[in-house]
């Protein structure tokens, strides 16, 4: 049996955060499957496509190198009937800190009322990388700051590109 991961999240943009998080939940499973959410009430900094490629560009040479499959893909529907649709039977989930591990156990815990058969792991952010928060990376680059620390390269040109616009 294929152990499929579904690393859900709004990967706006996505960071080295992120990045982290893949790269170590590639070690776990044979297939990952990472699920941009498309939130219909809100305006992201960048669109669903938008968000695919940019992960896609930078998981490419991730999965050469682990040789596992790792699928891009969007969701606009509960994370749970998302990840089964998936033929998932892991959700992954990232914690920097105290604050997400509340969050996220209330979360797991709903998830786990709905759906009994799809575990959710929690993986800890490397130390280098824990402080890196999507939200934190939007408002710098639109303050005009250096956000090289925080995302890879490709994203932080795109994030200067926006703020050009």
């Amino acid at each position: 049996m294929t152990r499929t991961g579904f690393y859900p999240g709004s990967f706006d943009p996505v960071t080295n955060g992120h990045i982290d998080i893949i790269a170590r939940s590639a070690k776990l499973v044979d297939r990952l499957v990472i699920a941009v959410g498309v939130h219909h009430g809100k305006t992201p900094l960048f669109d669903g496509p938008e968000r695919v490629a940019m992960i896609e560009e930078n998981v490419a040479g991730l999965a050469k190198k682990t040789g596992i499959e790792i699928v891009v893909t969007t969701f606009d529907n509960l994370t749970v009937d998302a990840a089964r649709e998936a033929g998932a039977q892991t959700i992954v989930r990232g914690l920097r800190d105290s604050g997400d591990f509340d969050y996220e156990m209330q979360m797991a815990g709903m998830n786990d009322a709905m759906a009994d058969d799809i575990e959710t792991i929690f993986l800890a952010a490397s130390p280098a990388v824990r402080h890196v928060a999507a939200t934190f990376v939007r408002q710098i680059a639109a303050m005009g700051g250096d956000v090289s620390p925080f995302v890879p390269k490709s994203v932080a040109g795109r994030l200067a590109k926006k703020r050009k616009k």
